[in-house]
C-alpha cells in the first residue's frame, strides 16, 4: 500500500484569501452574473500564472547568456547592439521556452503590461487582446487549445474601473503561483466561486462540482499513480489535479499518467484545459454528452474517477445503438428512461482495462433502486463480481446539493492475479462513514485528513495482499455474495454494517425518561 501523509487534526481551509475574492465579487456584482464570476476571475489568473512563468523562463536565459558571455560584468562591455544581438538569439527562440513548457507572450499579452495600464480608458480592449493572443499562441502550438481564452471583458458591462479593481487585487502576492508554488491558486478560487455562489448555477450545480474532501477520498481509495485516468463528467478538471497531486506526493512522475476527460457544458471544459495546462500534464478533453456521445469509444483506463450528474431523467436512452457495447445486455431490459444512473456504471465498466478501478460519486437512491433497468445492472455487476466497495458518505458534503450521496468503486482487478491484491471476488467491502467529517460551515461538511485515511485505510486493508481488515460494527462489513442476494441485491450499508456497540451510564430507561419529563415540563 502507498505511504500515506500524516494526516492533520482539523479538515484544511478549502480558501485563505476569502475576503480577497469577495472583493472581487464585489467589483464583478452588477454588472456580471452571478454564474460568470469564475469566468472572469480564471481568465485573468490563467493569463497571470502563463505570464509568471514567461518572465520565470526569459530570466533563466537571460542568466544563461550573461554566463556564457562571461558574467555581468563582461557582458557591460559589449555594445548595445551586441548586448542584443546575443540577448535576441535566445530569448527569441520558441524552443527555449517549449522544452519548459513555457509559452513565449509578447509584452502587450503579460500580467506586468495589464498591470501597468490598469488605469487606462481602454483597459477591456487591452485584457481582450491579450486573451486572443495568447489564444492564438496556445492554439498555434496545439490545435486542441484553441478557445480556450475568450474575449470577454469588452462586450460585458464592467467599467474600466471595476477592470483595474480586478487587476490590481489579483496582482496580490497572495495570488501569485512564484511566492506560493505549492497552493493551488486556480483550484480553489474555482471551488469558492462556485460554493459562494452555486445557487446562480441553477439547479443542481452541485452535479457539476466535487468538493475537495471528496475527490481526496475517491483518489486516496483508488491510487493513480500511473495509468491512463479518465473522468467523463470532467468539470473544471479536479480530479486529475488531485491524482496528480496523489502522485508528487508519493514519489510518482506525472509522465507516468495520461489524462482523458469529456465534458457537456463548453464553458465549463474551457476552465479544465486552463486548469490543465497550468499544471503542464498530459492531456485530452473533448467537448460532448458522455451518456450519448462517448468520444471515447475504444479508450480503456487504469483509473476512471467520477461524480457524474445524479438522478437524470429524460436524458433519452432510446437514442443509444441497439448494439451499444457499454450495455451490458439488451437496451429495454439495462436502462432506465428516467434515471441515469446505471447508464454511468456500464460506461465506466466499458472504459477500465484489465486491472482497471473506478470510483464514482452517486446518489444513495442507486444503492436500493427497484426499478427494473437499474435493478437488472446492480443484480448483473454483483453476479459478475464487479463491484469492489460501497461507501456510504455523511450528509452536507456538497454545498449546492442536498442529495444524499455514496461512492461506488468498480474493479476488473479482484482475482488476485496481479500479485498486489488478493482474491475477492466473492465479497463486497461495505463501509458507513455516515458520523464522520466535521462541519466547517453551518452548511458544509469536510472530511478531516485524519477521516480520508480511515476510509482508504480500511479498503487498502481489505483488498492488499497481507492485510489486516476485521469488522467493524457500526463502520465496516465484508459482505459474502449470498449475503448480498439475502438482502435482494440491496446496497446500503447500513444493511449490513450493523450498529456499533454503545457505552450505557448505568441508568435505568424508567429513571432517565422520569428525569427528562421533569426536566421539559420545568
Amino acid at each position: 500500500m502507498a505511504k500515506k501523509n500524516t494526516p492533520s487534526t482539523k479538515p484544511k481551509a478549502d480558501i485563505d484569501f476569502e475576503n480577497e475574492l469577495w472583493n472581487a465579487a464585489n467589483e464583478l456584482r452588477g454588472a456580471v452574473a452571478e454564474n460568470q464570476y469564475k469566468d472572469y476571475v480564471l481568465s485573468l489568473l490563467f493569463l497571470k500564472h502563463l505570464s509568471e512563468r514567461y518572465e520565470i523562463r526569459k530570466q533563466e536565459l537571460q542568466g544563461r547568456v550573461l554566463e556564457e558571455t562571461g558574467g555581468a560584468q563582461s557582458f557591460a562591455h559589449f555594445s548595445a547592439e551586441q548586448q542584443a544581438a546575443y540577448l535576441s538569439e535566445v530569448l527569441d527562440d520558441e524552443l527555449e521556452y517549449q522544452v519548459k513548457n513555457v509559452y513565449r507572450l509578447p509584452p502587450e499579452a503579460t500580467w506586468t503590461y495589464l498591470r501597468e495600464n490598469a488605469e487606462q480608458d481602454d483597459i477591456k480592449v487591452k485584457v481582450d487582446k491579450a486573451f486572443v493572443t495568447i489564444n492564438d499562441i496556445l492554439s498555434a502550438r496545439n490545435p486542441d487549445f484553441a478557445g480556450v481564452l475568450e474575449p470577454i471583458f469588452v462586450r460585458s458591462q464592467l467599467s474600466p474601473t471595476q477592470v483595474a479593481g480586478l487587476i490590481n487585487l489579483f496582482s496580490q502576492d497572495k495570488f501569485s503561483e512564484v511566492n506560493n508554488p505549492e497552493s493551488d491558486i486556480y483550484g480553489r478560487v474555482y471551488e469558492y466561486y462556485i460554493g459562494k455562489f452555486a445557487m446562480a448555477e441553477g439547479s443542481g450545480a452541485g452535479q457539476f462540482f466535487t468538493p475537495g474532501s471528496v475527490v481526496r477520498l475517491l483518489v486516496e481509495m483508488i491510487e493513480p499513480l500511473r495509468g491512463r485516468i479518465l473522468d467523463l463528467a470532467c468539470g473544471s478538471g479536479g480530479m486529475f489535479v488531485q491524482s496528480l497531486k496523489f502522485g508528487q506526493a508519493h514519489g510518482g512522475d506525472k509522465n507516468d499518467i495520461s489524462i482523458y476527460g469529456q465534458e457537456r457544458y463548453e464553458g465549463t471544459l474551457r476552465l479544465c484545459k486552463m486548469n490543465l495546462l497550468l499544471r503542464n500534464l498530459s492531456f485530452e478533453v473533448k467537448l460532448g454528452d458522455s451518456l450519448l456521445t462517448d468520444k471515447f469509444p475504444d479508450l480503456k483506463a487504469d483509473y476512471a474517477l467520477m461524480n457524474p450528474p445524479f438522478n437524470i431523467s429524460n436524458w433519452h436512452p432510446e437514442l443509444l445503438p441497439e448494439n451499444d457495447p457499454r450495455l451490458f445486455g439488451a437496451k429495454e431490459l439495462f436502462t432506465t428512461p428516467g434515471n441515469a444512473n446505471y447508464m454511468w456504471f456500464q460506461t465506466i465498466w466499458h472504459h477500465l482495462s484489465a486491472r482497471g478501478t473506478g470510483c464514482v460519486v452517486m446518489a444513495n437512491g442507486a444503492m436500493a433502486s427497484g426499478k427494473a433497468g437499474e435493478k437488472n445492472v446492480r443484480e448483473y455487476m454483483l453476479r459478475h463480481h464487479m463491484v469492489d466497495c460501497i461507501v456510504l458518505m455523511p450528509d452536507k458534503l456538497f454545498l449546492t446539493t442536498g442529495i444524499p450521496a455514496c461512492l461506488f468503486i468498480l474493479s476488473k482487478n479482484r482475482d488476485g492475479r496481479n500479485g498486489e491484491h488478493r482474491q475477492r471476488q466473492q465479497e463486497v467491502l461495505f463501509i458507513d462513514a455516515r458520523k464522520l467529517g466535521q462541519m466547517a460551515s453551518r452548511r458544509l461538511r469536510v472530511f478531516h485528513d485524519e477521516d480520508i485515511a480511515k476510509i482508504a485505510d480500511t479498503y487498502h486493508q481489505w483488498r492488499n495482499l497481507n492485510g489486516s481488515y476485521t469488522d467493524m460494527d457500526g463502520f465496516c462489513k465484508a459482505a459474502t455474495l449470498p449475503e448480498i442476494e439475502a438482502n435482494n441485491f440491496v446496497l446500503s450499508p447500513g444493511r449490513y454494517v450493523g450498529s456499533e456497540a454503545e457505552e450505557t451510564d448505568g441508568v435505568p430507561f424508567e429513571e432517565k425518561m422520569k428525569n427528562l419529563t421533569t426536566e421539559i415540563a420545568s
